[in-house]
């Protein structure tokens, strides 16, 4: 057993560099110290009434009923034998009592002490696993399953929590009881103790074989559990789309088929397990027996005292028990191994994007925004954007036009730093936008994604998102605006309504308009929406735009928009095509030129009305 460590944070590959993992727990093991020296002194207290538990009922044998007089180490108990055989029979049985009222106290303190330090670590362990994903850049959730994510959160979190609860002092305990109990063997009779002694090492390589099984057996089962998760997560998200295709007996299937395989790995851990605790039942059997056999001879003989005898019985089987313990602790221990790599794995996963040590605060911009011969790619050496420079004045309204897949978004997400330019820089009012602190600066900008997504609470709370601290005056001055305070009146509890996750009880276009209306609370200095009003009718579509031109007078407004009728408002039309800014201008000046804006103007028109648009200019 000895070869188990406690290296909760690194695979063999990684023990190079101190894990994040390993600093957290450290950490927190440092910062609950009084409760983990509580902890260890209820372990020994328990550790010593255990050890103790047996020599009463060796006084009652060897020295009350069978009149054997006491050995110098017990001369104090002389007292209570000279009030009589009854006095002393009593004292004992009472002193029995006490020893398991004892026990009961320390285990009690321990189970305490221990389940609080796990659930406190675990709540650490937590909150820290979920500040790191948030951190984390969006190429990482591109290639991550939040059904997995979740699993690792949650489930991998608390086998660690049964670690810190269950395994480490109960470990320490069990070895400390073992350890004791064959020291006090050996003093007895080292003949005896040494047939004790014998099979712990046999015993101890089986279980550790049986170890390095289960830990193989999890770490495959926690992945099935995780690919499952990641597959409930997705098809519920997608259950219109699962019912709308009449795909739910394939889904079953597919389900049932990776259920199946995460059945067989849990099958095998737990046969691996029974395993491990049928050998110990055995070769404590065989020690039982040993003992017995061996003592009962010297009994006969004379060179051993039937209360010994019956201390050595008590002790073997003793030894015996923290061993079927330890090798339960062991698959445990295997288990949070497995948990503990895998969230290793996150922790350790650095951000791609992450302020300088000296980033500046930003202070309330003009909204001046510069692309400079900026560059930008994937991973795999795809090029979307490719030296793309253009200048938005303060209070300058600009709309982002171009064919999916131009570019248009990725302005977007290099604007709110959600990735870092290749090449190039962008200027913030002529400050490098890596310059700022991100957080600082997102929150001097509005934006409504192309996805408008919104969160399982009140209407109120989805609106007030960017400024928590907005009035309901405020967040119905924002709803008017973004032409939604009708239809929120309408709903059952109006504000306070409570929506479904990502907004499932609204529209698609009631959706959008909360969105444009929790950007425009926040009254900021830069307003980005892309797409707007993709999800609306073509009437409030004209009204979202109206408001957001004379409601952002004054201040820079970036519109990302596929629409391109209705841009007249706008004092410049950015075109993108193939990753490039192609064309700039006002809306006549891009008519005027009878470029690529013109052909893209007259692909969503009718014929009559595209003939005419091609004939202008």
């Amino acid at each position: 057993m000895a070869s188990i460590t406690l290296d909760l944070t690194q695979s063999p590959s990684r023990r190079s560099k101190p894990s994040r993992l390993r600093r957290i727990l450290v950490k927190q093991v440092f910062r609950m110290r009084r409760d983990l020296v509580l902890a260890a002194g209820s372990m020994l207290g328990f550790t010593a009434a255990d050890l103790l538990a047996p020599w009463p009922l060796k006084i009652i044998v060897d020295h009350v009923l069978l009149s054997r007089p006491l050995p110098h180490s017990l001369a104090w108990l002389q007292v209570a034998l000279e009030q009589g055989p009854v006095f002393a029979v009593v004292a004992t049985s009472l002193l029995i009592l006490l020893l398991a009222v004892l026990r009961g106290m320390f285990a009690y303190a321990q189970l305490y002490l221990t389940s609080r330090i796990g659930y406190e670590m675990v709540h650490t362990l937590r909150r820290k696993l979920f500040v790191h994903l948030q951190k984390l850049s969006l190429s990482y959730y591109s290639g991550a399953r939040s059904g997995e994510l979740l699993n690792k959160l949650t489930s991998d979190t608390t086998q660690l929590r049964d670690l810190f609860s269950e395994w480490v002092f109960t470990f320490v305990a069990q070895v400390l009881t073992v350890l004791g109990m064959v020291v006090v063997m050996m003093a007895m009779n080292w003949l005896m103790g040494l047939v004790v002694l014998a099979s712990i090492p046999v015993l101890g390589g089986c279980l550790y074989v049986l170890f390095g099984r289960v830990k193989a057996s999890s770490r495959k089962q926690r992945a099935r559990e995780g690919q499952i998760a990641a597959r409930i997560g997705e098809r519920v998200a997608a259950i219109a789309l699962v019912q709308a295709f009449g795909r739910e007996r394939y889904e079953r299937k597919q389900f049932t088929a990776e259920s199946a395989e995460t059945l067989v790995e849990s099958i095998r851990t737990a046969r691996i397990e029974a395993a491990a605790a049928r050998l110990v039942e055995v070769v404590s059997a065989v020690g039982v027996c040993a003992v017995v056999l061996f003592g009962s001879l010297q009994v006969l003989g004379g060179t051993l005292l039937p209360g010994d005898l019956l201390v050595f019985a008590t002790y073997v089987t003793g030894v015996y028990k923290p061993l079927r313990n330890l090798a339960k602790l062991s698959t445990k221990f295997s288990k949070a191994m497995v948990s503990a790599e895998r969230i290793g794995d996150i922790l350790d996963t650095a951000p791609e994007i992450e302020d300088d040590p000296d980033a500046l605060i930003a202070p309330p911009l003009s909204g001046e925004i510069a692309f400079d011969r900026v560059g930008y790619g994937y991973g795999d050496g795809r090029r979307i954007l490719n030296d793309v420079s253009f200048t938005l004045r303060p209070g300058e309204q600009v709309a982002l036009v171009g064919a999916s897949g131009a570019g248009k978004s990725t302005i977007v997400s290099l604007l709110l730093r959600f990735y870092d330019p290749d090449t190039g820089v962008i200027l913030v009012d002529g400050v490098d936008l890596r310059a700022y602190q991100r957080e600082s600066l997102r929150h001097q900008i509005g934006v409504v994604l192309q996805d408008a997504i919104l969160f399982g609470m009140t209407i109120r709370e989805n609106i007030a998102y960017g400024r928590p601290r907005a009035t309901l005056e405020e967040v119905e001055a924002a709803a008017r605006l973004a032409h939604a305070h009708d239809f929120i009146l309408a709903l059952p509890e109006g504000y306070d309504t409570v929506v479904g996750e990502r907004g499932s009880t609204l529209s698609g276009g009631q959706r959008q308009r909360i969105s444009l209306a929790r950007a425009l609370v926040k009254e900021p200095s830069i307003l980005i929406l892309d797409e707007p009003t993709a999800a609306i009718d073509a009437e409030s579509a004209t009204l979202v735009m109206d408001t957001v031109t004379r409601r952002q007078l004054g201040k820079t407004v970036l519109v990302v928009t596929h629409q391109l009728a209705g841009l007249e408002r706008f004092d410049r039309i950015l075109v993108m095509k193939d990753g490039q800014l192609v064309e700039q201008g006002s809306f006549a000046e891009l008519i005027a030129r009878r470029g690529y804006f013109q052909e893209l103007l007259a692909f969503q028109l009718p014929g009559p009305a595209r003939d005419a648009v091609m004939a202008l200019g």
